[in-house]
């Protein structure tokens, strides 16, 4: 069977056609809608889908923020506007004519990544550190997931809480200083306005407040994996995301977690399927 796979995100929306081998036969790629309102999200889902959807025999649709039964709603509405209660599949299926499900696109791509492992673990977490910071987690061999659809979502653990304020309401979340989005907040100066991209390469060019900001990114995304060997006892955790896979960003966060207590420390390995994890995971899930 052909699924359709699309993976919605705060940056982008990417849709494609995957065989049962798990291979990409053909893909497409727009800027998620700037306004994000759920009639400007429908209008870029038509334009995205419209030529695979004929193709398929099914669905299978990974998104950022919470999933449950099928329905959207933006934990934080800074990156996906102020989306609630927003019927993702039964749009889906209307649009399309196919059946299918949904699931968040850090579970969708720590699934992906788990099959992915060239060493079998039975515990492992995926953390995407992009627009927003996510995560899933795989335990006892399994893609862990909640009735409400919370489960994962790491990044909205405390970081700091004299740091700044959170699009989901908190204050110091790991979002809000390590994400892309958090990254791009604190500039200043000469560097304010500059988004996260530009930011890496600014720092990759030396410039003081531009490797600060990043390397306060790295540190707490190290104190969250610390964290979460301990919640989890973790085999390992692998990193995706445009900030995560960025130019020497690991090896910062590498070095950071090596100051943390022993015990803490676990393997860390970057996304084989980079920016197509979310789309191989969420049909992954559907055949599953």
């Amino acid at each position: 069977m052909t699924t359709l796979a699309i993976d919605i995100g705060g940056t982008k929306l990417a849709a494609a056609l995957v065989d049962d081998n798990f291979t990409i036969i053909a893909r497409r790629e727009l800027p998620t809608p700037a306004s994000k309102t759920p009639e400007a999200l429908e209008t870029a889902l038509r334009e995205l889908v419209a030529p695979l959807s004929g193709q398929a025999t099914r669905f299978a649709v990974a998104s950022t923020g919470i999933i449950q039964d099928g329905i959207l709603t933006a934990i934080n509405p800074s990156n996906l506007g102020g989306l609630e209660n927003f019927p993702l599949t039964h749009y889906l299926k209307h649009l399309t004519g196919l059946p299918g499900i949904a699931l968040n696109d850090a579970q969708a791509a720590a699934l992906a990544e788990y099959h992915a492992l060239a060493t079998p673990v039975e515990h492992m977490v995926f953390l995407t550190v992009s627009t927003g910071v996510g995560g899933g987690v795989i335990a006892h061999g399994k893609l862990l997931q909640s009735p409400g659809g919370l489960a994962g979502h790491l990044g909205h653990t405390l970081a700091d809480p004299s740091g700044p304020r959170c699009g989901c309401g908190r204050t110091g979340c790991v979002e809000a200083i390590a994400s892309g989005r958090g990254i791009a907040a604190a500039a200043r100066d000469e560097l304010a306005g500059l988004d996260a991209r530009a930011l890496f390469a600014q720092a990759q060019q030396g410039h003081p407040q531009a490797l600060a900001l990043v390397e306060r990114s790295a540190r707490t995304l190290a104190r969250l994996i610390a964290d979460t060997k301990a919640a989890f006892d973790c085999q390992c955790v692998v990193m995706g995301g445009s900030v995560g896979l960025a130019a020497g960003y690991l090896d910062r966060v590498k070095a950071a977690l090596a100051q943390e207590p022993a015990i803490y420390h676990v393997e860390l390995l970057p996304a084989r399927y980079r920016q197509d994890a979310g789309l191989l995971g969420a049909a992954l899930f559907a055949k599953e």
